[in-house]
């Protein structure tokens, strides 16, 4: 079965926010597999989070 790929809607390095909590601002880092991969730019730990595109938006 063939696999339909469909482009994603951010980029790298766009400002987003988790829709469960808006307050927090990422920036995407990567696209792999259909996952976003952010970083917090405050957050020197380098503590990365992965978001589908469902469950985040730009700010």
């Amino acid at each position: 079965m063939a696999r339909i790929l469909t482009p994603n809607i951010y980029k790298e390095g766009d400002t987003v926010s988790p829709k469960s909590n808006p307050k927090l601002k990422l920036i995407i880092r990567r696209y792999v597999d259909r996952i976003y991969y952010c970083k917090d730019p405050k957050d020197d730990a380098g503590k990365e989070y992965a978001f589908f595109e469902r469950e985040i938006q730009l700010t």
